[in-house]
């Protein structure tokens, strides 16, 4: 990780880059990918998880033998563990739910806002190194509670042409409607033009890599939704002087072996702080099976050096990460200046962990700056606000004249009549 002592501010946009790719390169690509799936339909597919998964499938869609094969394979403490994330993240997106509430504007005028279920939506579940079966609890969950008619998953197999049987059995468990063996960017493709096999969908949810993350960026100019851009993986931490070394170290760490893009940002206003850290950094990452991809990750991460834990507090917000850890005793002193952050964990004990799966919270977040603007997944994500109104023949003669002035001021005469026919009715 390169160090940095109090880095002036005009040194911050350098310091909160994230890792990219040439981006020409990227678009250009997944256009081509995109154009491909959308003519070839499912024979692209099967052609891409020859090239990038390395597997000949016979089918895309997981079937109900493999669906009971894999509910046998999960361990009884695995799935007794996603039950009880399952349930508790239930818990929280239910008490997102809105009450229908009629306002009166003026009298006779009434005015409401109904919630209703997008009607289909598409699942992008990584695979790859690391098969994240919790993100299907993190989508699935406020899909059905928002009451989502139809839930399309799309996940990569393994060389074998299966699917990781956690996967399925959380996919089971949360009443997704189909499971299809594809990834990457033609699974994007796929939910945004539809195939032979897989249906298009409506809004397109779920974290990725910078392929994926550009094909749903793509599939917005489709006329498809997607959650919001969301790319590697990101952690930021603040520590001060009650900071426990080897919890930080562990919270870097556990973002770290999340993909070789990834980064972990530790922010500090105690330099002895920083030597604590480094030190537990090297000795937990020699114990870590993915130690080359947190290896990797660790190259374009940061620890950065400022005097007071105040102006920690901007950088991460300047920073604007997907995960802020305020590893203080005293966090709870800061959350209103927090202003800028996907999600915040507060305390020593506050592991971003939790977050990940099982405290209730949803982990699909926004990533490269994009907490500036855009809240994580919600169970407002899944669902689109329809407003209503009703006038009585009260309603119509109170607010009548004024949208008639209104309606002539701009040049708009059928407005003015559609208001005037119905008071002239009314004398």
């Amino acid at each position: 990780m390169k160090q940095y002592n109090n880095p002036d501010k005009t040194q911050w946009e350098s310091l909160s880059e994230r890792a990219q790719i040439e981006r020409s390169t990227l678009t250009d690509t997944v256009t081509n990918i995109l154009e491909d799936v959308k003519e070839n339909k499912d024979k692209a597919l099967y052609k891409y998880a020859s090239l990038f998964d390395k597997v000949e499938l016979s089918s895309l869609e997981v079937s109900v033998e493999e669906l009971i094969a894999a509910e046998k394979e999960v361990s009884s403490e695995l799935k007794a563990a996603i039950v009880l994330a399952k349930n508790n993240i239930e818990k929280f997106h239910n008490s997102q739910k809105e009450a229908t509430k009629v306002v009166e504007t003026m009298k006779g005028v009434e005015c409401w806002r109904k919630s209703v279920g997008i009607d289909k939506v598409g699942l992008y579940i990584p695979g790859g190194t690391a098969p994240l079966f919790s993100t299907i609890l993190m989508l699935g969950v406020p899909a059905k509670i928002a009451g989502c008619k139809e839930i399309v998953l799309c996940t990569p197999p393994n060389k074998e042409g299966k699917v990781n049987p956690a996967i399925l059995y959380a996919a089971n468990l949360v009443g997704v409607t189909k499971i299809f063996k594809v990834g990457g960017a033609q699974a994007v493709g796929a939910m945004t033009y539809g195939t032979e096999t897989i249906p298009q969908v409506y809004k397109i949810f779920g974290p990725g890599n910078q392929f994926v993350t550009k094909a749903k960026e793509l599939a917005q100019q489709q006329g498809v939704a997607i959650d919001m851009p969301a790319g590697p993986s990101e952690v930021l931490v603040i520590a001060d002087e009650t900071s426990n070394a080897s919890f930080v170290a562990a919270d870097l760490l556990s973002q770290a072996e999340h993909g070789t893009d990834s980064q972990v940002i530790l922010v500090t206003n105690r330099k002895i702080i920083v030597n604590k850290v480094l030190a537990q950094v090297k000795k937990q990452l020699n114990e870590l099976p993915r130690k080359e991809i947190a290896e990797k990750a660790l190259e374009n991460s940061r620890v950065v050096y400022l005097s007071t834990i105040e102006e920690c507090i901007e950088f991460s917000n300047y920073y604007a990460p997907e995960h802020l850890i305020v590893a203080s005793e005293k966090a709870d002193d800061f959350i209103d200046k927090i202003t800028n952050a996907g999600s915040v964990f507060l305390g020593n004990y506050s592991c971003e962990s939790a977050g990940d799966y099982a405290s209730g919270t949803n982990h699909t977040l926004p990533t490269y700056g994009y907490a500036r603007n855009y809240s994580g997944v919600s169970l407002d994500s899944f669902v689109k606000k329809i407003t209503f109104q009703k006038l009585s023949k009260e309603g119509i003669q109170n607010i009548g004249n004024a949208i008639e002035l209104m309606a002539e001021a701009e040049g708009l005469q059928a407005h003015k009549n559609a208001v005037t026919l119905r008071l002239a009715s009314l004398k």
